[in-house]
């Protein structure tokens, strides 16, 4: 399969791990080569495919990503946060791109990534929805346009499972309004409304996190002047669509200089003026 870019997934029995199967099976220049779960689970050895719910693919389930990192060109990381950044720096040792989809490093965390990132060329995205990015894109000339002048909340829902909160896309969403806005995020937003915090600070972003059922995502800016309200909303149906975001992203990094990325990059969307 000359030309084919092999890729590797990791928590390949969650939610993103089976909508990743699924639409790696149809993609004409992605081969999937190793499918990685967890040390110890159930399902260690079963064929991916077959765990996915679309036809056997006759690669079994490991937990030896060190192993399986000889045979694949690209890995995509959507696991927990401890667990992506060992497998970061599995990447990091054997000189291998990675896609990260993870959400919920903290600083240092994230100055880990940054690091690895000097070693190998990695995509970071908090979402890797085509939507949401384009959405991320144009937020900073619609908040610089509207100005303080216009409260703004956040409000996400997510999945009754979900581990973080606000989502990472919650906060990149607000860090896109404050960098129109020209301010730092952590200096003004508002996580916390319990007890009686008095009246909303004037130039503030607040976050309201929703988490039931099974709610894929959704994602609403709240942008509130005197006399109107803009509010610019994203639902997300499936995970196959972040799904195909993900093996854009793979797709993108053959051949990039060790870096940090992300979906901006991918979609060419730093430079707007391609858009117009």
């Amino acid at each position: 399969m000359a030309g084919v870019w092999r890729v590797g997934i990791t928590a390949v029995a969650g939610r993103m791990g089976r909508a990743l199967v699924q639409a790696i099976v149809a993609h004409p220049e992605l081969q999937l080569v190793a499918a990685i779960g967890r040390s110890g689970a159930a399902y260690l050895g079963e064929d991916a495919g077959r765990l996915a719910g679309v036809q056997a693919l006759g690669l079994p389930v490991t937990a030896d990503l060190v192993g399986a990192l000889a045979d694949l060109d690209v890995l995509i990381e959507f696991g927990p946060v401890e667990a992506a950044l060992a497998h970061i720096a599995a990447c990091v040792a054997a000189a291998k791109p990675v896609v990260v989809g993870t959400t919920g490093f903290s600083v240092d965390q994230r100055a880990e990534l940054e690091n690895a990132s000097r070693h190998i060329p990695l995509v970071l995205a908090p979402n890797m929805s085509v939507g949401v990015n384009v959405l991320l894109a144009f937020l900073p000339a619609i908040s610089a346009v509207l100005g303080e002048g216009y409260d703004v909340e956040i409000v996400e829902a997510h999945h009754r499972h979900k581990m973080d909160a606000p989502s990472g896309t919650a906060l990149a969403l607000g860090r896109a309004v404050a960098t129109g806005r020209g301010q730092r995020l952590d200096e003004v937003q508002c996580l916390d409304r319990n007890g009686i915090p008095g009246p909303r600070m004037a130039g503030s972003i607040g976050f309201a996190t929703l988490r039931g059922a099974d709610v894929v995502g959704e994602h609403t800016v709240w942008m509130a002047g005197t006399g109107e309200r803009l509010e610019l909303t994203h639902r997300a149906s499936s995970r196959l669509n972040f799904a195909e975001g993900a093996l854009r992203a793979a797709s993108w990094l053959r051949n990039r200089a060790p870096n940090l990325y992300d979906m901006q990059d991918v979609l060419g969307l730093k430079d707007l003026t391609a858009l117009q």
